[in-house]
C-alpha cells in the first residue's frame, strides 16, 4: 500500500542560477482526477525564496501536497563511506549537508550557492569553472565525478543519464541547482518533510526529489527526445498519463513543460507502493543520500 493519499500535485523546476530570479525556476500544480496541470507563477517570477515561501504556505495550510524538485538532496556518500573523504569536518549525513551548504554560503543572496566550492577542502572534489578557466579538484573522480546509489541504479535501468553533482561545468550539470536545493531544504527543515530523510506524514506537504527525464520517459517520449516544445506532443504525451490536453501556453519551453508533465507523473504515480519501497533504501541510505522518486 502507499503511505498515505494526497490531493494535490505540483513540479518544481529548478535553478542554481546566482540571480534574483533564475527564468529556469517553474511550478505547475493539479488535483486529483484528469485535468491538466496549470502554471503557477507570480508576476515578476520565481525566485528561491518566494519558492520557499510557498512551500511554507502549503505546510500552514496542511494541504496535502505531493511536491516534486528537480534537484539532489545530497551528494554521493556510500560509494567511500563520505561526503568528503578524509576531511575531519565532513558531515555524517545530509542534514549536516545542508548545513555546511548554507554556512558556507551565508553571504549569498537568493540562496545561491556559488561559493560552496571557495572551501579549500571541498573545492577538492568538484570540477568547476573560475574566472574563465576549469578547476577540477585533485578528488574530482574519472572523467564523470562520483553517483550517489540511486544515480548509479537509474543509469542501470536506463531511466535517464544521471550525472554526477561533483560537476559543474556543462548544460547538463546538476550540481549548481543542487547546492541551492541543499540551502532551501535547511531553511525547510522541521517545518516541510522531505522524503526519505523524514517520514512521510499523515497530512500536509511531503516533497520528493524528481528526476524530469523519469516523467518524460513514463509518458511514451523516447531516450533521444525528452524535451518538448510544442502543444501537441504535450498533449500526446499527457493523455499516456491518463491527463487531459493541457491550456495553450504562451511560450512553449523545456521549464513549463518539464513542470506540467511531471506533475501528472507524480499524480499517476503516487499511490505505486513499489516507488516508496525502493529496493536497497535502507535507513543509513535514507539519512545520507536519499532516493529520487520513480527509481524502484
Amino acid at each position: 500500500m502507499p503511505p498515505r493519499r494526497f490531493t494535490r500535485f505540483a513540479a518544481f523546476d529548478w535553478s542554481g542560477r546566482a540571480i534574483a530570479r533564475p527564468p529556469g525556476i517553474t511550478l505547475a500544480e493539479c488535483g486529483t482526477g484528469d485535468a491538466a496541470p496549470i502554471l503557477i507563477a507570480p508576476d515578476r517570477g520565481w525566485s528561491r525564496p518566494a519558492a520557499l515561501d510557498w512551500l511554507l504556505a502549503q505546510a500552514e495550510a496542511k494541504t496535502d501536497l505531493l511536491v516534486g524538485i528537480d534537484f539532489s538532496p545530497a551528494l554521493p556518500h556510500a560509494d567511500q563511506g563520505a561526503y568528503f573523504p578524509d576531511w575531519s569536518e565532513t558531515p555524517s549525513d545530509a542534514r549536516g549537508l545542508w548545513a555546511l551548504v548554507d554556512q558556507l554560503c551565508a553571504n549569498e543572496p537568493h540562496l545561491s550557492a556559488s561559493t560552496f566550492t571557495d572551501h579549500i577542502e571541498t573545492a577538492r572534489h568538484f570540477r568547476h569553472a573560475t574566472a574563465g578557466a576549469i578547476v577540477r579538484g585533485d578528488r574530482f573522480e574519472g572523467s564523470m565525478g562520483r553517483l550517489r546509489v540511486v544515480e548509479r541504479r537509474c543509469r542501470a535501468l536506463k531511466l535517464g543519464n544521471a550525472v554526477s553533482c561533483f560537476n559543474l561545468i556543462g548544460a547538463s550539470q546538476v550540481g549548481k541547482s543542487s547546492l541551492t536545493g541543499m540551502r532551501l531544504l535547511h531553511t525547510l527543515a522541521g517545518r516541510v518533510p522531505i522524503w526519505p530523510f523524514d517520514p512521510v506524514p499523515a497530512h500536509g506537504p511531503l516533497i520528493v526529489e524528481i528526476y524530469t527525464t523519469i516523467a518524460a520517459r513514463a509518458a511514451g517520449l523516447t531516450s533521444s527526445r525528452t524535451k518538448l516544445r510544442d502543444g501537441p506532443t504535450l498533449d500526446a504525451a499527457l493523455a499516456n498519463l491518463a491527463t487531459k490536453p493541457h491550456t495553450t501556453l504562451a511560450r512553449y519551453d523545456d521549464h513549463a513543460t518539464d513542470a506540467l508533465l511531471t506533475a501528472a507523473w507524480l499524480r499517476h504515480v503516487a499511490a505505486d507502493a513499489e516507488l516508496w519501497t525502493p529496493a536497497g533504501l535502507d535507513p543509513a541510505l535514507a539519512a545520507t543520500e536519499g532516493w529520487t522518486f520513480g527509481i524502484p
